[in-house]
């Protein structure tokens, strides 16, 4: 079952702009920052939300912090999903057989 942390982390939309950009790859929280209105303090918080639901993890290099995606959040949020994968083609095909009988 997918932690209910990593739904309530994702919810904000500013955690979910910081998530997709940490998506292209590591960066520090100064360049995170970048083009977003934001505090350093605000920023710490909201990494560290994502952080406890393990969607993103962070490696020191020498006096900077990089962060980057944690494929263990990512491989929950996978998981969570493919149980649901294999019911939507199902429904989908019975969709379309319904709206083609309408039409007709």
């Amino acid at each position: 079952m997918i932690p209910n942390d990593i739904f309530k982390a994702l919810a904000d939309p500013t955690r979910r702009a910081i998530f997709e950009k940490l998506a292209s790859g590591s960066m520090n929280a100064v360049t995170l920052r970048q083009g977003m209105e934001i505090s350093q303090p605000a920023m710490s918080q909201h990494l560290s939300v994502l952080r406890n639901a393990k969607l993103v993890r962070e490696e020191r290099q020498g006096r900077f912090v990089n962060y980057e995606v944690d494929p263990e959040g990512l491989a929950l949020i996978a998981e969570w999903l493919a149980k649901y994968r294999a019911y939507w083609p199902a429904r989908i095909d019975a969709l379309k057989s319904l709206l083609r009988d309408m039409d007709q």
